[in-house]
């Protein structure tokens, strides 16, 4: 029995061997792979009924017609419950029932004693995850006529009821196994999911990372270089200086793409602020930043940092700003240039920024400026 219990798909979901949308897709599913050895290994209680009946007829031709009928109704016992996993609910308990229909064949020859077939249609129904409660009503009206059909079969005293309380202990008992398997499967594909979702959201951070570092790194590279050209000719020496930072800025971007690929890089509001001052002076604008990062909760430093990483590139991509100021607090940070005030609201990195400030429960504001100039503003 246990083999027929989990004889279910791995697919996540309430139908537990659901595993294609079509009848013949079903059938070769593999909750249906599953299924049928077990059910192959519960029909020896068929074979052992079919036998005693070749005992009282003999004769060839009938020996065959119950064959046939024993195996036809050993193969819609097998093929029901993987064809119910791909039907609606509603419908399920009509095939078992079929199968209920079908034992009527051997009537001629078993009599009343078909009832002793009917733990195979409780299986069926079992197997097919209908709703328990469905289930319930069902069994009960087969272990009604499995009793009637058993006192009708000469049964009396209390081997009347020993069959229908084996049929329903053992029709609720895979209805139940049926159900942990079902809700397994499911806890299974809920960690699959989450799995993925993790994929997802680690693939997320390592491009928005990789963005703002390289989108920040290339950008002072490209103001120093531009300065480097032309100072080349009239200050060598200034030249070789800001080449010298480029340089330097190339291997701390190389470095910091290898430690966020890896997943320990880090981020410092104090070294974000000193490269801001470098960067800011090379594209000749005045930048007024605090002296200080003590008021900043250690909380909020990492996010503090990425958000005067992104505003500062910003204004050197931008803003054609002379002027940039950044403000600290306890709960906030501000970035604001007196560019034209065009820079875009929709770029990668301040989407990127708005969902880092959105997870650590912070807003965030990013405008134009009546007076002039762009701010961008992350606060409690």
């Amino acid at each position: 029995m246990t083999r027929i219990v989990t004889a279910m798909s791995e697919r996540g979901g309430s139908d537990i061997g659901l595993a294609s949308s079509s009848l013949l897709g079903s059938l070769r599913s593999r909750g249906a792979l599953r299924w049928y050895p077990g059910g192959i290994i519960g029909l020896i209680w068929l074979a052992n009924t079919a036998v005693p009946l070749f005992g009282a007829y003999p004769d060839a031709s009938t020996r065959i017609v119950i064959v046939l009928l024993f195996a036809l109704y050993a193969l819609a016992f097998l093929v029901i419950a993987p064809l119910n996993w791909s039907i609606r609910q509603p419908l399920r308990p009509l095939l078992p029932t079929g199968l209920f229909a079908l034992s009527f064949a051997l009537w001629p020859w078993m009599g009343a004693d078909i009832y002793l077939l009917w733990v195979y249609v409780g299986v069926a129904a079992a197997m097919s995850h209908v709703r328990f409660r469905v289930i319930v009503a069902y069994t009960a009206a087969l272990a009604a006529a499995t009793l009637l059909f058993a006192w009708l079969a000469g049964q009396r005293d209390d081997s009347l009821f020993y069959f229908p309380a084996f049929l329903v202990s053992i029709t609720l008992m895979m209805a139940s196994f049926a159900r942990v398997i079902g809700s397994m499967n499911q806890l299974r594909a809920t960690q699959h999911e989450l799995a993925r979702l993790a994929v997802e959201q680690e693939r997320s951070r390592v491009a928005r990372d990789l963005h703002d570092i390289l989108g920040h790194s290339l950008t002072v590279i490209t103001v120093k270089a531009e300065l480097a050209g032309r100072l080349i000719e009239t200050n060598p020496a200034g030249a070789a200086k800001e080449i010298a930072e480029v340089e330097d800025l190339a291997r701390g971007a190389l470095a910091d793409v290898r430690s966020t690929v890896s997943g320990y890089r880090g981020m410092s509001i104090a070294s974000e602020l000193a490269n801001a001052r470098s960067a800011l002076e090379s594209g000749g604008i005045v930048a007024d930043l605090p002296g200080s990062v003590d008021a900043v909760p250690a909380a909020y430093r990492e996010l503090f940092g990425w958000v005067v990483r992104e505003g500062i590139t910003n204004v050197l991509r931008h803003s054609h700003a002379t002027h940039c100021s950044v403000e600290l607090g306890g709960s906030f940070v501000q970035v604001t240039d007196d560019g034209r005030g065009a820079a875009s609201t929709d770029g990668s990195g301040l989407a990127g920024l708005r969902e880092r400030v959105g997870a650590a429960g912070l807003t965030m504001s990013a405008d134009s400026l009546p007076s002039g100039g762009f701010r961008l503003r992350v606060s409690s």
